[in-house]
């Protein structure tokens, strides 16, 4: 099995672990699951882009953007509990579906595929507390700053990037209002950042990398491998960027 979870799976456990599952193409703007619904299904994403969805009162926000491969909703697989977030596709996509209480009869029966899933749980929790240092610990304009970065990694290294999705989906993702994603723009605009529709030019001079301060202990800019790659191979790469300085305290 290519799927880095399945990797070192017997035959055996893939056979009772994939009964009763299917691939499924779904259009973009479908949505795949509500939040507070019971989660039946370990997704899977293989092709194709998911957002992660919050909402409370009258206010939503995106809590993730996932690209292949990434599965979702697997915490509350193995709880066997409810969705803390709407799934919904942004292009076509392709997903496989695992029935829950077959990975949770196959997690307790085989150690191995228990233990790898236990490292998916703790590289999709890495993420996280990534994400949350970003939006609590960063002004707007340093959170789109890094994000410019990574996608200069992820897009093979260049200076000129096409945003993956729309900017207001951008905005929500990096915790902003779309007037105030404009504006982060414009004060990038004096490091040499020059934004034509979706496409992005990133002067990555010293003064730009002095503004975002790139940090192993909070990004993640590995340029992914063009093959299929999971949250622990991303987790578990090597992670070129020097840890940021620690701010000293007065007394």
């Amino acid at each position: 099995m290519a799927l880095p979870l399945f990797a070192g799976v017997s035959p055996r456990t893939l056979r009772e672990l994939f009964v009763g599952a299917f691939l499924q193409r779904f259009p973009g703007g479908t949505t795949l699951l509500l939040e507070g619904d019971p989660v039946d299904f370990l997704y899977v994403l293989l092709e194709g882009m998911v957002e992660l969805q919050g909402a409370w009162k009258h206010r939503e926000t995106t809590l993730a953007v996932l690209q292949p491969v990434s599965t979702f909703n697997l915490a509350a697989v193995v709880l066997d509990s409810h969705a803390l977030a709407t799934a919904r596709t942004i292009e076509r996509s392709e997903i496989l579906m695992l029935p829950g209480e077959a990975l949770r009869r196959t997690m307790k029966a085989d150690a191995e595929f228990g233990f790898a899933v236990t490292e998916e749980l703790a590289a999709t929790l890495n993420g996280v507390v990534r994400s949350t240092k970003n939006q609590k610990l960063r002004g707007g304009a340093e959170r789109l700053a890094n994000y410019l970065l990574a996608q200069c990694q992820r897009q093979g290294g260049v200076d000129k990037i096409c945003l993956p999705y729309e900017k207001r989906l951008l905005s929500s993702l990096l915790g902003m209002t779309p007037e105030t994603l404009s504006r982060a723009f414009v004060t990038l605009s004096r490091f040499g950042v020059e934004v034509k529709g979706p496409e992005v030019t990133v002067s990555r001079s010293p003064a730009f990398e002095r503004f975002a301060r790139p940090t192993s202990l909070i990004d993640n800019h590995l340029a992914f491998p063009p093959r299929l790659t999971g949250k622990v191979e991303r987790e578990q790469g090597p992670q070129p960027l020097p840890a940021a300085p620690r701010l000293e305290r007065n007394g």
